[in-house]
């Protein structure tokens, strides 16, 4: 498998879908948001046109009233990834570092899906009171845990009562026993990555990013998560009068900067990732390069295309 990672804007959808036609191979997008239907413009989906060229999975794949869990994710990943990844090896592409890390380094996952009454009961007496339950039941993860991060200490009272199991007992690594190649695209000029999130947004407007919020906000409510999350919250804030259209496109490329640079730091804390820089003019022929060499290391059968 090829992985394409790295923060958002830095074009590692246009180096996917390039890669994969040479390849002759398949798009999996690891995406958070580009899983659920009706969000398109404000999550940068792929255009028909693009999954015309290249087959794109894992997009369009949940309602946005559902909830789909890393679990959920990493299941049907996997399944596709024994399906499809056959012939040429799959690209697995995006900036959601938890659904790349729970491919590529198989992470076991409780399979507990969100418990909406138990999580509101719990979360009723104070995030205090809540990790001294964590402390008495499951000590070994609170060694994990901050005591100040009620989500993951929310998350680790929900599995322990609902399985009757402590979380650190059910978690760990399950490394897939198949090649994998991880591609990371880098921005370090942070003018440069501003440029590219700023053009990212007038596109977005171009293309129907305000009436996509409006009819979502019809739709579903204002109150919908998924309107919460970047870039929807911003529009969302423009449409109900509270702020204008210019502070809602500042406010966007700012909180996208924001999140580029946590996007950052997540993944250059795997040292299996190898960067290349996504401004490099001659950036498809040397990642084109290295995957040539990583499949004829790993792959006896490779595909002509992708022969040396």
């Amino acid at each position: 498998m090829i992985v394409i990672c790295g923060a958002t804007a830095t074009g590692k959808s246009g180096l996917a879908l390039a890669l994969a036609q040479r390849l002759g191979s398949v798009i999996l997008s690891a995406d958070s948001r580009q899983v659920y239907r009706e969000f398109d413009i404000g999550t940068a989906k792929p255009t028909d046109a693009e999954r015309k060229l290249v087959p794109h999975y894992l997009i369009d794949i949940c309602d946005p009233t559902e909830t789909l869990t890393v679990a959920d994710y990493q299941q049907q990943t996997q399944a596709l990834i024994a399906a499809l990844g056959k012939e040429t090896p799959p690209l697995l592409v995006g900036g959601t570092g938890l659904y790349i890390r729970s491919i590529v380094q198989g992470l076991k996952i409780p399979r507990v899906a969100p418990q909406e009454e138990l999580r509101s009961q719990l979360q009723s007496l104070g995030q205090t009171q809540l990790y001294a339950f964590l402390q008495q039941v499951d000590p070994v993860a609170t060694q994990k845990i901050h005591p100040n991060d009620p989500v993951r200490t929310l998350r680790a009272l929900e599995v322990f009562y609902v399985t009757g199991r402590p979380i650190s007992e059910q978690q760990g690594e399950n490394p897939p026993d198949y090649p994998i190649l991880q591609i990371g695209l880098d921005c370090p000029d942070s003018s440069h990555l501003t440029q590219r999130i700023e053009q990212r947004t007038e596109q977005m407007l171009v293309a129907g990013w305000e009436a996509e919020v409006k009819t979502l906000c019809e739709k579903y409510g204002r109150d919908l998560p998924l309107l919460d999350t970047l870039g929807y919250r911003e529009m969302k804030q423009y449409l109900a009068g509270e702020i204008s259209l210019s502070d809602a496109k500042e406010l966007t490329v700012l909180h996208t900067r924001q999140f580029a640079k946590r996007q950052r730091t997540w993944f250059r804390a795997y040292p299996q990732i190898e960067w290349f820089k996504a401004n490099q003019p001659d950036l498809l022929e040397c990642v084109w390069q290295r995957v040539l060499e990583f499949i004829a290391a790993n792959c006896q059968d490779a595909p002509p295309q992708a022969r040396c």
